[in-house]
């Protein structure tokens, strides 16, 4: 399904959900983090779950080895080949992995006051401020659907779904909204 299909933005329960800005996405699995973070702009986050950023690039630590790139440039162009190919020649030497995902994922942000709470309809996570800060990032799931879910502030959290389930996780946040609506 085309990312056409989906709602640009919607109010959800206290909360606004929309569409991030198209990105390039890599997959890095490997013990090259020093040079994968120099040639990528961003230093890759040591602690697991773990998200650095430096607008319009972050990095996502999920596994003890591996990591969520996403990246933009400046002028909001998504430099896929041109980053990967920096990246593998930086790490030509180094044994590792690096996967282009671009194609199979997409986010959408949700901010707002009521954000962690109308997530937590389908998230099975403590999403407080306290047992899930700002900055923490991890794969977990959405209903049924696997997601990376990101919190950058404290009322403003990043979910990264594959495209195919977009749909879903949006119909989801949307049946939570008529259920809160209901129940004022």
């Amino acid at each position: 399904m085309s990312d056409a299909a989906l709602p640009a933005a919607g109010m959800l329960g206290g909360c606004t959900v929309r569409k991030a800005d198209p990105a390039a996405r890599f997959v890095l699995r490997g013990t090259a983090e020093v040079a994968a973070g120099a040639s990528f702009g961003v230093a890759l986050p040591s602690r697991l779950n773990r998200a650095e950023a430096s607008d319009p690039r972050a990095a996502l630590k999920l596994g003890p080895d591996e990591w969520l790139l996403i990246a933009a440039d400046a002028a909001g162009d998504i430099p896929t080949a041109a980053l990967q190919a920096q990246m593998e020649a930086a790490l030509a030497a180094l044994p590792h992995s690096l996967v282009d995902v671009s194609h199979r994922q997409m986010a959408l942000l949700v901010e707002g006051p009521g954000a962690a709470l109308t997530l937590n309809a389908a998230v099975p996570l403590d999403l407080s401020v306290e047992a899930f800060p700002v900055g923490m990032a991890t794969r977990t799931i959405f209903e049924k659907a696997e997601i990376v879910l990101w919190r950058q502030g404290a009322e403003a959290f990043r979910i990264e779904v594959w495209r195919s389930f977009a749909p879903y996780v949006q119909a989801l946040l949307a049946a939570v909204q008529a259920e809160n609506e209901a129940a004022a």
